[in-house]
């Protein structure tokens, strides 16, 4: 009972960090977007927003891919 009851703490603390995570990203994202200039995207402080805005997208599809690999985990284990 007591294990369950640790499994059941950890999924929600990983379910809730997974969110701040994508939140922080996408608050990022939205940053770096207004910095842009898209007369001249690809120089100086534009240039960095693109790559920052880049890095934000690939946090976020990380996180998507932790949650789904511990719910594919879950259901692996419930068959057990």
């Amino acid at each position: 009972m007591r294990c369950d009851l640790f499994k059941n703490k950890y999924h929600l603390h990983m379910k809730i960090s997974t969110i701040i995570i994508s939140f922080l990203a996408l608050v990022l994202i939205v940053f770096n977007f207004t910095k842009v200039n898209f007369n001249t995207p690809f120089e100086g402080e534009s240039m960095a927003a693109l790559i920052t805005i880049l890095a934000g997208f690939c946090v976020i599809l990380l996180m998507l891919i932790l949650r789904i690999s511990k719910r594919i985990e879950e259901k692996v284990k419930q068959r057990r």
